[in-house]
């Protein structure tokens, strides 16, 4: 393939990046991408040395970009605007910030301003939107349009990116389609001349989605989703217990006028006992079958009951549900003592959660580089996220598909509004169906789960260290299972407890209320069976187990495979077998995402928030904070990213004593140049040797006179604490996910005399997300890619964001672009919302 070079950094006729890798140093990765994507993947490579010949070589084209956030405000904004202006600045772009979104643009001047680095220090961990937002009549005129074409053809600047909803984004893409004609406009009213007309003469746009509906087809979440859903989390569970305390019913509305997500999920995440969302309004005389629910659950056992309202529900004829039509009808048919709670703009506010920080971080990054790629015939991009995977989507096919959702849900074609919505979005309306019935009928499965129809059972259990999202798990396969007809047993304390027989079959209210429960209360242990074999091989045969489901970590992960390389020698370990990843460290292989990982996560940044926040009286000071995970550095890494750290020492990239001393003297120089605290992150294991202690007396030693240092040993606080929403709602997808699998394949296998039998290796598997997709996966497959002495898997998709963190922290860095080029909108398989 022929190139050009420029320096160190080339370019390839194919229009790729690539580094000229000759010198590089351990910052650097030159890892390449797997090779079904490779084809499609952009990538930048930015030699340190070479910085000033890169940037001179953009800026001599005269390219600037702005940024700037329109339409509602929603958490995590601010960490996009950071990562564009950093990301920005270490390409070589000139980066401009429009205060008060197209109404500044309008405006000009001061509304309108050339940022630098330290410009966007301190925002990361800000709601709302730290450049302002208007909603301006006067962008839809043309006048106002080419008022707008004048103030940044002026400046030079012809790349913008936007955050904002469909309206802001439509807006963008009708700007960039006219720009021609208004340069040439301005340039004949004798405004603009000959040189800022060429530099100028095409706009190129790319779009971010901050919106806390997530109402935009295209992508799985939107920025400031997941912070909106922690919200109405953190009020129900305040609400529970006062409820449970009266014995009281709650209806709440939360946001979403034109869509139901976040009704959806919070539903999901909370155990809402009914929602009510648009896209998926109640069957006629619905009003009797929620009035029988909820007078069963009362009747079983239950102290509390919560209904979910989107603002925007509606029935059958497009008639709107309010609350208070809720409130009025279960005062009057089943005479529960009903409060209403509308949250309103609550949603909007607070500091944005982990998975907003990192999402916005990432999204930012990718649309700098997107821009850097643009040329006079590339189309409007929205970055999006499809699964795991950054993509690049065409702006106005997702325009179209969301405006369609309208059109289908004023048509009252809800059915199509709900597919479009996309499969993440189907699979939690199918999870909630499923989970969300009442009790099913005795003659399906008795309430104490002891009788069933089908005669079959399944066993749950936990193994390893205690993780959130494991009781949200067990909840939706007991339930999952129940309402199919299957017995489960819940198995405590792991393979301890079953060789003591603590093992029971569980009913429908034996799991009331686990999904906000952190912790196991299953209980769990890190005992794996390789020296048990044969006794826990009887304890499945008294038992008459026909499945087995296993929520856990590395030790769940290890103790299937034993389980499974010995179905020769016993048949009890014939049967489907599942594991569920769930652990703090994230060091499953076989998925990007283990349960209980974005609630440490969220748990590490809170407490790093707070220690920024303690130095704000005593100035330059710099934290060593250490974090869980063994030898796997995902919680540094991503609570790195979503703090603002300097840096994060992990196992996986290995440092010396020359590494730790270039990054004092890189924040020594931060810190002389007037920002004002640092924050330095390290894996618990990173290194025997530049130990915690040893970084803490490294950075108090070298910083004398310049700043002052602190060191936080987190431990096990990022264990505890109450699952996240991304946490509730993955287990409970996950669960009944698996219990769908196990079902299918006990029917699949079964034998005439009521056992079950398979040895297919495939049988003995793993769900978990990788990429775009959600899939089972062979254990026997994954141990290939396993490094069993570390615990981790041999390839680490963070490992590739790594860089992101250094280039924002201001260091010297390679990044490789993981945004792909997708021509059309994705119905993949996936679930990461």
């Amino acid at each position: 393939m022929s190139s050009y070079s420029s320096g160190g950094v080339k370019r390839t006729l194919s229009g790729q990046w690539k580094v000229d890798d000759s010198n590089m140093s351990r910052r650097e990765s030159t890892d390449n991408l797997p090779n079904d994507v490779c084809d499609s993947v952009a990538r930048f490579g930015h030699r340190p040395s070479l910085q000033g010949s890169l940037m001179e070589d953009v800026r001599s084209h005269g390219r600037s970009i702005a940024v700037f956030t329109s339409g509602g405000d929603s958490q995590g904004m601010n960490a996009a605007v950071r990562a564009v202006v950093r990301m920005g600045i270490y390409v070589g772009f000139r980066v401009y910030c429009i205060h008060e979104g197209y109404q500044g643009m309008i405006d000009g001047g001061k509304h309108i301003r050339e940022m630098s680095w330290a410009d966007v220090s301190g925002i990361i961990q800000l709601g709302g939107t730290v450049i302002g937002s208007a909603r301006c009549m006067g962008f839809k005129e043309r006048e106002g349009r080419k008022k707008a074409c004048l103030n940044l053809v002026r400046r030079g600047i012809s790349n913008l990116v936007v955050i904002g909803g469909d309206g802001s984004l439509t807006g963008a893409n009708c700007f960039k389609n006219e720009w021609g004609t208004l340069v040439n406009e301005l340039k004949t009213e004798g405004l603009l001349n000959d040189i800022e007309v060429r530099k100028c003469s095409h706009l190129n746009i790319v779009g971010m989605v901050g919106s806390i509906d997530n109402d935009f087809c295209g992508t799985d979440m939107t920025i400031g989703t997941d912070s909106a859903l922690h919200r109405i989390i953190e009020a129900v569970d305040a609400i529970s217990t006062t409820a449970q305390s009266h014995q009281r019913t709650f209806v709440l509305e939360v946001m979403g006028r034109h869509c139901g997500y976040l009704a959806l999920v919070a539903g999901l995440a909370c155990g809402a006992d009914w929602i009510l969302i648009p896209e998926w309004p109640p069957e006629d005389g619905w009003e009797e079958h929620l009035c029988d629910k909820l007078s069963q659950t009362r009747t079983i056992g239950g102290r509390l009951n919560i209904v979910i309202v989107a603002e925007g529900a509606i029935d059958k004829h497009g008639n709107a549900i309010t609350t208070e039509y809720v409130r009025k009808l279960l005062v009057t048919r089943i005479s529960h003592d009903t409060r209403i709670t509308v949250l309103g703009h609550v949603q909007r506010g607070g500091s944005p959660s982990a998975f907003d920080r990192i999402l916005a971080s990432r999204m930012g990054a990718e649309a700098v580089l997107t821009l850097l790629d643009s040329t006079p015939e590339t189309p409007a991009y929205v970055v999006s996220l499809d699964g795991n995977q950054a993509v690049r989507v065409p702006l106005m096919q997702c325009v179209e598909r969301t405006q369609a959702v309208a059109k289908a849900l004023k048509e009252q074609d809800f059915e199509l509004a709900a597919k479009l919505r996309g499969r993440s979005f189907m699979n939690n309306l199918y999870t909630y169906q499923t989970l969300s019935h009442r009790k099913p009928p005795d003659n399906v499965c008795s309430a104490d789960g002891k009788t069933c129809q089908s005669g079959y059972q399944i066993a749950v259990m936990n193994i390893g260290a205690p993780a959130a999202g494991m009781n949200a798990a067990v909840r939706s396969c007991v339930r999952a299972s129940l309402f199919k007809g299957y017995g489960v047993y819940g198995i405590y304390d792991g393979f301890e407890g079953l060789l003591q027989d603590q093992i029971k079959l569980l009913g429908w209210m034996s799991v009331a209320g686990w999904v906000k429960s952190g912790g196991s209360t299953l209980g769990t242990n890190r005992t794996t069976p390789e020296k048990i074999l044969d006794k826990v091989a009887e304890q499945f045969r008294k038992y008459k187990i026909h499945g087995l489901l296993i929520i856990g970590g590395f030790e769940a992960y290890k103790s299937i495979i034993a389980m499974s390389q010995n179905r020769d020698k016993y048949p009890e370990f014939c049967i489907p077998m599942v594991i569920i990843p769930c652990t703090v460290s994230n060091n499953v292989p076989g998925t990007d995402f283990s349960l209980g990982c974005d609630t440490a996560l969220n748990a590490i940044m809170d407490i790093c928030d707070r220690i920024k926040q303690s130095a704000t009286g005593s100035k330059r000071r710099v934290f060593v904070v250490e974090t869980m995970g063994g030898y796997c550095g995902y919680l540094a890494t991503m609570a790195a990213l979503a703090g603002g750290a300097d840096a994060a020492y992990i196992f996986e990239e290995k440092f010396t004593i020359k590494d730790l001393q270039e990054d004092v003297y890189h924040l020594k120089a931060k810190i002389a140049d007037n920002i004002q605290r640092g924050l330095i992150v390290r894996n618990e294991k990173a290194n025997d040797y530049y130990t915690t202690d040893f970084i803490h007396s490294l950075y108090s030693e070298e910083g004398k006179g310049i700043f002052t240092a602190r060191k936080n040993v987190l431990g096990h606080m990022q264990q505890g604490g109450s699952p996240t929403p991304f946490d509730r709602n993955m287990g409970t997808k996950l669960a009944a996910k698996s219990v769908h699998y196990l079902i299918e394949n006990i029917e699949k296998y079964k034998k005439d005399d009521g056992s079950v039998y398979t040895n297919d290796p495939g049988t003995a598997c793993l769900l978990g997300m990788h990429k775009r997709i959600l899939a089972f996966r062979s254990v026997k497959g994954i141990s290939e890619i396993t490094d069993f002495e570390h615990r981790i898997a041999k390839d680490q998709w963070w490992m590739k964001i790594r860089p992101l963190l250094r280039i924002l922290a201001k260091h010297e860095s390679t990044y490789e672009v993981e945004g792909i080029a997708v021509k059309a909108v994705s119905d993949s398989d996936n679930d990461s919302s």
